[in-house]
């Protein structure tokens, strides 16, 4: 009975000023109290998407930092591959002023031995190599074949310290003969007198003296000549005109008269 009379009231009473401003309170109360309740459960639920969050950042970092790595890869080859082609471009365009017959070959191998300046080639006696044939680079000569197989030659760079092949000053017709210093940037000419007409910057080519190397190929350029007090001689060093240490292919002169040289001749 108490319960109904309570019910009508309530119904009765609804819209008094007082009742509502109870019920104002209420809400209010209800609502703080349901914050501070579900305070723990949301900070618990930041946390736990917090680190997912981070977690799947620094998924994200890895991804990217390996996707870089390839790509950084990636360039670097592009980057390599444009400039072995670009030296083989100029190695062909090289051939276009050579009237014999020439076999383009790649550097298969170098010598371990940091005092033999030797290379393996993958052309050999099937292609028409034979031993004593010029091999030459995109801006002069590197060398000459020395040992031929059926598949697979050798040959010995102008530096080489056992090396030796007659030369000319392109400028003066002067003939001399350059050696391998066993350096591979430089070669030396001895025993010019100290009067010699030679100067820092002229031009060596082969002197076609031997009969071994055609003449008028580019071997190297002077870059010292020194002469000493009281000496009779001068020392000339000089740079190879190619660049012996790089570059993956090479072009064989292949001649009739190189069958006619014996092996081991340096002339």
């Amino acid at each position: 009975m108490l319960s109904v009379l309570c019910l009508v009231s309530l119904f009765l009473l609804r819209d008094h000023p007082r009742l509502l401003a109870f019920q104002r309170g209420a809400t209010d109360a209800v609502a703080v109290t349901a914050e501070i309740i579900l305070a723990p459960v949301d900070g618990w639920n930041r946390l736990v998407q917090s680190f997912q969050s981070r977690a799947a950042l620094q998924d994200e970092v890895f991804r990217l930092q390996q996707e870089n790595r390839v790509l950084k890869g990636q360039t670097q080859r592009l980057v390599s591959l444009l400039s072995e082609n670009a030296r083989y471009k100029a190695l062909l365009n090289s051939a276009r002023d050579i009237e014999d017959e020439l076999v383009a070959a790649q550097i298969t191998s170098v010598s371990p031995d940091p005092a033999r300046h030797m290379v393996m080639l993958d052309k050999g006696s099937i292609d028409g190599l034979r031993e004593g044939q010029p091999v030459l680079g995109a801006e002069g000569l590197m060398g000459q074949i020395v040992m031929v197989g059926q598949h697979n030659s050798r040959a010995v760079l102008i530096t080489d310290s056992a090396h030796a092949l007659p030369v000319q000053v392109n400028r003066s017709g002067l003939r001399a003969i350059a050696e391998g210093s066993g350096r591979i940037d430089q070669l030396v000419i001895r025993h010019l007198a100290a009067t010699t007409d030679i100067r820092v910057g002229d031009l060596l080519v082969t002197s076609g003296l031997g009969g071994r190397f055609p003449h008028g190929y580019p071997v190297a350029r002077v870059t010292d000549v020194t002469i000493s007090p009281g000496d009779a001689f001068a020392v000339v060093n000089a740079a190879p005109s190619s660049a012996l240490d790089r570059g993956r292919f090479v072009l064989v002169v292949v001649r009739e008269s190189a069958d006619s040289i014996q092996p081991g001749s340096q002339l």
